[in-house]
């Protein structure tokens, strides 16, 4: 984004989407760093106290398809926001069931948006 932001691109659209892509690559890495070495972490975590309250009440609450979008929506948000992308690749590697192609969409249509916010301010 800061390369762009200097270059100052005559068409920002298409800037954004190379930057979107680029990040792709990067969040793609995470992903399977995350699948491949992290999964028994996520496991140890899930039995926590603390997650296992939070589980269950929203268990109790909230049905599951709701209890999954909600963390898609978070998710999303902090892919395309300036947070780090790694917590939104955290929350959809280890506490969903996403598959690549999907992660893959989302990754780049978030990381896209972000950066033509940014773009555009």
């Amino acid at each position: 984004t800061g390369f762009f932001l200097v270059l100052s691109p005559s068409n920002i659209y298409i800037a954004a989407l190379i930057g979107g892509l680029g990040s792709l690559l990067t969040d793609t890495f995470i992903y399977k760093v995350i699948k491949i070495s992290f999964m028994d972490e996520f496991e140890k975590i899930q039995r926590t106290k603390l997650i296992r309250g939070i589980d269950g009440f929203m268990t109790r609450n909230l049905h599951k398809t709701v209890r999954f979008a909600i963390l898609y929506v978070i998710a999303m948000i902090v892919i395309a926001s300036r947070l780090p992308d790694e917590l939104g690749v955290m929350i959809l590697a280890g506490l969903t069931t996403i598959k690549p192609v999907p992660f893959t969409i989302i990754s780049v249509a978030m990381n896209t948006l972000g950066i033509l916010v940014i773009l555009l301010i």
